[in-house]
């Protein structure tokens, strides 16, 4: 966990999104993980599963997106550096990966190989390089 103390951020923004910023993130490499599974049983349970895994990434990807957006673009102490911005870029293109993945899950299940798939990869790919890249930054830094 990262600590940012920051003067003109408020405490409370601050926490939720340490709080929340995780989450989605393990929504969306379980729902990866059930694709893989689904690959390999063509049991329409996974899929279906997988699914709703990502509606609740997403559901659960707006709070601490739109908190970052204020802090990083908008906020009296604003957290600007290479960093911080690409981590929100990569945060921002993941969660329209995983909406456009969302509507390739709501077709037919048979349907949703391999585009879900590769979809689904992609995400887990951009949140796990913008969350590794920060946590580096800020050791760093420190």
């Amino acid at each position: 966990m990262s600590y940012r103390y920051t003067s003109g951020n408020s405490a409370l923004a601050v926490g939720l999104f340490e709080l929340l910023n995780p989450i989605p993130f393990g929504f969306f490499v379980a729902a990866w993980l059930f694709d893989i599974i689904y690959i390999s049983s063509y049991e329409i349970l996974w899929t279906e599963a997988a699914s709703w895994l990502i509606t609740f990434g997403l559901f659960l990807a707006i709070i601490p997106r739109l908190i970052n957006l204020v802090q990083v673009w908008f906020g009296k102490a604003r957290l600007r550096g290479p960093g911080v911005t690409f981590s929100f870029w990569a945060n921002l293109l993941a969660i329209i990966l995983a909406i456009v993945n969302a509507f390739i899950h709501s077709r037919d299940s048979y349907a949703v190989v391999p585009a879900g798939v590769i979809l689904s990869t992609l995400v887990v790919l951009l949140l796990a390089i913008a969350n590794v890249q920060l946590a580096l930054r800020e050791r760093r830094v420190a």
